[in-house]
This record gives C-alpha cells, sequence and structure tokens, in this order.
C-alpha cells in the first residue's frame, strides 16, 4: 500500500528514458507566444497583464542594478507554477515533487546571488554573519550559527516546496481511495468525504501557485541583500 502511494513520485521512464525532460518542457510547450499581430486575443493580453503585473511586484524592492534579475526569475515562476498545476490533471507527473529538481533549480540560483554580493559589495555580504553590537565572547558561535543559516537557504527553498506538494498529492489520493472504498457501502459519508475532495482539491490549486511565488520571492530577497 505504502508502495503504491509512493509510486506516483517517481519518475515515468520509457525504454529506460526518464520522462521528467518531457515534463519539464510541456510549459514551455503550452505557454502562447506573440506574434507580429498589432493586436492580441485576450489570452495573450491577460498573459502578459499578469506577468508585466508580477515582474513589477517582484522588482519593486530590489534596486536598479538587480532589475536583470526579472529575466531569470519571472520566466522561473512561470516553469514552476506550470509545472505545479500541470500535476494536479489526472496520470500526469509533478517534476517538482523532486528533490533532485528543486534543489538543481534552488542551488545555482542561490549561489548565483552570494557570488554578486561577494563580488559588488564583500564587506557587506561578510556583515551579515555577524550582527552589530555583538559581546566579544558570542562572536565564534554566531559566526558559525549564521554560516549554517546561510548554507541551509537553498536546502530550505527546495525542501519547502517538495514537501508541500507531495503532502498535497498524497492527502488527495488518500482521500479519493477512501471515497471509492466506502462509495458501494456507506453513501452518505462518501459523499460527505467527496466534498472534503473537491476542498482540497481547490487547496492544492492555491498552494501550486502559492508555493511557486514564495519560490521566487524568496529568491528576490537573498538578491537584494547582496545588490547595491
Amino acid at each position: 500500500m505504502n508502495l503504491a502511494l509512493f509510486d506516483q513520485f517517481s519518475t515515468p521512464m520509457i525504454m529506460g528514458i526518464p520522462l521528467i525532460t518531457l515534463s519539464l518542457l510541456m510549459p514551455t510547450m503550452m505557454t502562447p507566444a506573440k506574434d507580429n499581430r498589432w493586436l492580441t486575443n485576450r489570452l495573450m493580453t491577460t498573459q502578459s497583464w499578469i506577468i508585466n503585473t508580477f515582474t513589477k511586484q517582484l522588482m519593486l524592492p530590489i534596486n536598479q542594478s538587480g532589475h536583470n534579475w526579472s529575466m531569470v526569475l519571472t520566466p522561473l515562476m512561470i516553469l514552476l507554477v506550470m509545472s505545479n498545476l500541470l500535476g494536479l490533471l489526472p496520470y500526469t507527473f509533478t517534476p517538482t515533487t523532486q528533490l533532485s529538481m528543486n534543489l538543481g533549480l534552488a542551488i545555482p540560483m542561490w549561489l548565483a546571488t552570494l557570488l554578486i554580493g561577494m563580488r559588488n559589495q564583500p564587506t557587506t555580504s561578510l556583515a551579515h554573519l555577524l550582527p552589530e553590537g555583538t559581546p566579544l565572547p558570542l562572536i565564534p558561535p554566531l559566526i558559525v550559527i549564521e554560516t549554517i543559516s546561510l548554507l541551509i537557504r537553498p536546502i530550505a527553498l527546495g525542501v519547502r516546496i517538495t514537501a508541500n506538494l507531495t503532502a498535497g498529492h498524497l492527502l488527495i489520493q488518500l482521500t479519493s481511495t477512501a471515497v471509492l472504498a466506502l462509495l458501494p457501502t456507506i453513501t452518505t459519508l462518501s459523499l460527505t468525504i467527496m466534498i472534503v475532495l473537491f476542498m482540497l482539491t481547490v487547496l492544492e490549486l492555491a498552494v501550486a501557485i502559492i508555493q511557486a511565488i514564495v519560490f521566487v520571492l524568496l529568491l528576490s530577497l537573498y538578491l537584494q541583500e547582496n545588490i547595491k
């Protein structure tokens, strides 16, 4: 039973070839692209408005020198949102439930923000490891603690989105299994659980969008700390 529950999180393979690459390409293939027409349709207008609004809010607290990162953070948000939402469809695979993929996105992005800070303002970046006014005996342990908290940041980014999506998928599968098991015997209870299942599905839709936005927002906060 436990193996059957967690089978949905294993990477599907055909002839020994993992299909996670195809699942990562699906958001790009499904996102409409602009054409040469002067007037766009409603879908393109809505998409452009959402992207522009999100980018404006994302780059608002960041200095001018960090606005070039919008070309990286906004597509990353779109990729995560589309991957999370497509994974809620039946008979699909959610690549963002794989910790390896999330860490593969979080670690390079976090490391890039850290290296930018060390290159542009090394004194300020190193000053984050020691709060101002720290007593002399507390300096060594505080430096160790702040260094550990700095290194944990990318792990927390990857684990957060993995744990939330995995927990949501498991709850939906357990609830749907209970609905099917109780339907022939206790119909009333089964219909009640079906209402809970519907509410869980709506909640998981919100979690899929929120977790992608939180992932990108935390990266923007790390960038803000390391930009002049």
